[in-house]
């Protein structure tokens, strides 16, 4: 990936603005230019690497990394291994067995980019039970989502006496 473009448009950004102020600081604007490169590469980079960590989160075990080549950034993309069998942690009802299930088609939908704003300690717990599921965080809010509109009121029934009373949650992995 060529940073070349990029550092180009800040730039010419910077000796526009400058342009407003007159001659002067055209001129500074120019004695910036030089420093300002090797500067907007270096943030452009940590950006990056920032984005290549956030995604390695979502894509584990799979990871993407952010490797330097002649000056270049390059991606580099480790994919999981396929396991060879799924294994089931959970089996569903015998009601839910029968039926179809929407989180069936879940992996080869279309998908659409929704932010989810979740309190810390919520967060905390999804990372938790993806970890246990082996799947990413992402994953585990679509299945969750997906049970929960299978439910018949679309909304997850009510824990039972036992469940609230030891704290526990069970769930199911496709």
């Amino acid at each position: 990936m060529d940073l070349t473009r990029y550092v180009d448009e800040l730039q010419h950004q910077l000796g526009t603005a400058a342009a407003a102020g007159g001659d002067e600081a055209r001129e500074l604007a120019a004695r910036l230019s030089a420093p300002l490169d090797a500067a907007a590469r270096l943030v452009l980079l940590e950006a990056l690497s920032d984005a290549a960590g956030e995604i390695s989160a979502e894509l584990a075990p799979g990871s993407v990394d952010v490797r330097l080549r002649g000056g270049a950034p390059e991606f580099v993309v480790s994919a999981p291994a396929v396991p060879a069998a799924p294994v089931a942690t959970f089996a569903p009802p015998a009601e839910a067995a029968s039926a179809p299930s929407a989180a069936a088609d879940v992996e080869g939908a279309a998908t659409t980019r929704t932010t989810l704003r979740l309190p810390d300690h919520l967060k905390t717990q999804a990372e938790e039970a993806a970890a246990r599921d082996g799947v990413s965080v992402n994953t585990w809010l679509v299945r969750a989502v997906a049970a929960a509109l299978e439910q018949p009121s679309g909304r997850p029934s009510a824990p039972s006496p036992q469940q609230r009373a030891t704290g526990r949650v069970t769930g199911w992995v496709r």
